[in-house]
């Protein structure tokens, strides 16, 4: 397969400065592959990265952001026998360094090496350059195959999708026939309404304030939705579960209220996931967690191999990208799609581009 010498990517080259610029095609090291980029998602995380950083990323003029992105193996590194030219993958951010006790557990998306290239860390589009560019090196453990049936574009949201599995997983699952509670309806969120569904969750109640992402999570699956600028949702939530509240909460909205309310909208007994992420401290009411006996765990990112359990549940259409992917956009008009995604021009949701 002719591979080219040179190729586009998105660069970092100061906080705000993101700019497409040409490049030196990478060359895969042993146990790596280089992957011919087919899509690669806009995170919320992405914007915060641009304009203020992330621990570890690498210098300005060289970064090459972007991490849900998926695409086409076109050469294999020394050692390489996993994978093979021609193979459809998406793509896992984190690359724990294998050594460290908690990737040894498992927990590679808590690397206790993060940041360490040395040691064998990569977090692809955060410590080490990602997807927005025509091609990317990945190390095999990232990899996961994608059938023929699904999209590049669609399997983009794997990685959200196993990020409410894992956060799901760290209480321990959903028991068939629980009443679940999904706060915010972003693009976690509205995954994790259909994960709910598709582990066994009997009822599924999404909050948030946008009526046109209520009715998005309505149309994938959600059985009630609540806009907490017009109803109570301590109130409806506790009408509509006979004042016992829900089995579960998957916080997904990163809003500080939110977390703190998701402790009463729980029942006695009740399993609360923090998925969302925080950008201040949040006073949460621990007395009743204790006296309630309330399970309460964060999960970060897709941990625990769940992007891999992902795949067959999209793949097979008990999870659905396609209504929540609103925009696709050239990699030239890289800061466009940006802009789009923050300001939500257009009711964007999901915000897809492709190199």
């Amino acid at each position: 397969m002719d591979i080219a010498k040179k190729m586009k990517a998105a660069v970092l080259f100061a906080y705000n400065d993101l700019r497409v610029v040409e490049k030196e095609v990478p060359t895969p090291e042993p146990g790596e592959v280089l992957i011919k980029v087919k899509a690669c998602a806009i995170c919320g995380t992405d914007p915060h990265i641009i304009s203020q950083g992330w621990p570890s990323n690498p210098p300005f003029g060289e970064y090459i952001p972007g991490h849900e992105f998926t695409g086409e193996i076109v050469r294999v590194g020394e050692t390489v026998d996993e994978f093979k030219v021609g193979d459809r993958v998406a793509i896992e951010p984190h690359k724990g360094c294998g050594r460290c006790v908690n990737c040894i557990r498992g927990l590679y998306t808590i690397c206790l090496n993060y940041g360490n290239i040395a040691k064998g860390h990569r977090h692809y589009g955060f410590s080490t350059n990602g997807g927005y560019a025509e091609y990317a090196v990945n190390h095999i453990n990232t990899l996961h195959r994608i059938p023929e049936k699904l999209s590049y574009e669609n399997a983009t949201l794997i990685t959200t999708a196993g990020t409410v599995m894992y956060g799901i997983e760290r209480i321990g699952g959903i028991r068939p026939g629980e009443t679940v509670v999904v706060t915010g309806p972003g693009p976690i969120g509205l995954m994790g309404v259909q994960v709910a569904k598709a582990l066994g969750a009997g009822r599924v109640i999404l909050t948030g304030t946008r009526e046109s992402r209520l009715k998005v999570g309505r149309e994938v699956g959600a059985d009630e939705t609540i806009n907490i600028r017009q109803d109570d949702p301590v109130k409806k939530i506790n009408e509509l579960t006979h004042e016992l509240g829900a089995d579960v909460v998957v916080e997904c909205s990163g809003n500080p209220r939110a977390s703190a309310q998701a402790i009463d909208l729980i029942k006695k007994g009740g399993r609360i996931a923090l998925v969302g992420i925080y950008q201040e401290p949040v006073s949460l009411n621990l007395n009743k967690v204790v006296q309630w006996n309330l399970s309460l765990a964060g999960g970060k990112a897709e941990g625990m191999w769940n992007l891999e359990r992902a795949v067959p549940l999209m793949a097979d259409g008990r999870i659905k990208a396609g209504p929540l992917i609103t925009h696709i956009f050239p990699l030239d008009k890289i800061n466009e799609a940006m802009e789009t995604f923050v300001k939500r021009i257009g009711g964007a949701i999901k915000v897809v581009i492709k190199p």
